[in-house]
């Protein structure tokens, strides 16, 4: 066996930061409030932030180090179409980055889904590799549940749940009560405060569409 390092492409799921304009303290507040929301979540998460919409200066020391003090890692731009501005956040520390066009792909061999019969206690995190993920019982605020496939939740979901964790945005979310902290798929995600009330508490599936999430509610 070799010991010759390798470099080799891959894709991972990462969040992204739309700015709106250049006032950077806005921004960092918004991060802030995020993080708090969810800290488990966003707690050492990369971060790329979109800087297509933004005309003007943007302080790129100030963004890196507002978001390094929220706890999340910065970790490039895109969308930036400007030399100076690239040139500026490259100087910053930033990658500068572009969109990836190609879609998601599944993994060539699903695992056998991964059946849990017992609740899912705060502070818990339940990780289905390669398959979906069913839970028989509850999610408890707190807790997290993760699979690169679609989850399904035979009773409430009040803690955290990721889905399509490896980029397959054709993940689904299935519960019986939607009471989530958060809600993602394919990196997508919500908190509980982006969640419109006509789902809360309802028998919901989450999916996406045109690359945003979408809330469904089931009546069978």
């Amino acid at each position: 066996m070799s010991n010759i390092p390798d470099l080799k492409g891959s894709s991972f799921t990462l969040s992204v930061l739309h700015l709106s304009g250049n006032e950077v303290s806005t921004a960092i507040e918004f991060i802030n409030e995020k993080v708090a929301q969810a800290p488990a979540f966003f707690a050492s998460a990369p971060v790329v932030i979109n800087i297509e919409k933004v005309s003007g200066d943007i302080d790129f020391q100030q963004l890196k180090q507002g978001i390094s003090v929220a706890g999340m890692i910065p970790v490039g731009i895109t969308g930036g179409k400007d030399k100076r501005a690239q040139n500026q956040a490259s100087e910053a520390g930033f990658a500068v980055m572009s969109a990836s066009k190609s879609p998601s792909q599944a993994p060539a061999k699903m695992a056998p889904t991964k059946v849990v019969r017992t609740p899912i206690r705060s502070g818990q995190q339940i990780y289905a590799k390669d398959g979906d993920l069913v839970i028989l019982s509850h999610v408890s605020a707190g807790a997290e549940v993760i699979a690169d496939g679609s989850i399904h939740i035979h009773g409430t979901l009040r803690g955290r749940a990721i889905a399509g964790a490896s980029g397959q945005k054709d993940a689904r979310i299935i519960c019986h009560d939607l009471q989530a902290e958060l809600v993602s798929i394919a990196g997508n995600y919500w908190l509980s405060d982006q969640i419109e009330g006509e789902f809360w508490q309802k028998k919901v599936m989450v999916s996406m569409l045109d690359d945003a999430l979408h809330l469904e509610v089931l009546t069978v």
